[in-house]
């Protein structure tokens, strides 16, 4: 099982996971209220259900943090303000928040140190948020055409 210390790096760096998610909820609740255009309905339709999977996923990495006898932060990262409402642009900055994501999720895997559970919840994060990429690319391969 992990170290305290170990452990306490795990808890510090499922935080930061932790106030990304709840920007996240902020951030497409957000993108959802700015878009425009001909396609805003099923673009508007994909942001509200970011931010529900935004707040699960919060919600999920809270009751770990817990589980580890840590405490879950109160705070939200930094949600840029560029008052864009191209969904061109709001998508670019949505792939940027996704693969940030992933690169927090895989440094709790690097740390997770025979902790099965914690890992196989890294691994299907991972796998969420990598999804959410490749969906985020066809949806900007629109530019391609």
């Amino acid at each position: 099982m992990t170290t305290v210390k170990n452990n306490q790096q795990i808890v510090d760096k499922l935080n930061a996971i932790l106030e990304m998610e709840i920007s996240g909820v902020v951030r497409y609740l957000h993108y959802a209220l700015m878009v425009t255009g001909p396609n805003r309905i099923p673009i508007v339709k994909w942001f509200h259900e970011q931010a529900n999977e935004a707040y699960q996923h919060a919600s999920t990495i809270g009751e770990k943090i817990t589980a580890l006898g840590g405490h879950p932060s109160l705070k939200a990262s930094p949600v840029p303000e560029t008052k864009t409402h191209r969904a061109i642009e709001i998508l670019k900055e949505s792939l940027q928040f996704e693969k940030k994501a992933i690169e927090l999720y895989m440094e709790v895997l690097q740390l997770t140190e025979g902790n099965i559970a914690l890992e196989e919840l890294c691994r299907e994060m991972i796998r969420t948020e990598t999804e959410h990429v490749e969906e985020v690319e066809k949806m900007l391969n629109v530019e391609a055409n």
